[in-house]
């Protein structure tokens, strides 16, 4: 195998991989875990945290 037909296996499993990993973040199932996810930045903590004062 030379190293064209490598390289050309390799970019073939690269986009496969790339598709799949698209796929998974716009799907459906995913969009209410990835929203929830975006809030937590803006959620209130209310315990304290170590050395923290209050």
């Amino acid at each position: 195998m030379d190293s064209g037909t490598l390289s050309g296996i390799v970019t073939v499993i690269f986009i496969v991989v790339f598709i799949g990993i698209v796929w998974w973040a716009f799907s459906k199932g995913s969009k209410q875990r990835f929203d929830d996810a975006g809030r937590l930045p803006f959620e209130e903590d209310d315990a304290p945290k170590n050395g923290d004062k209050k």
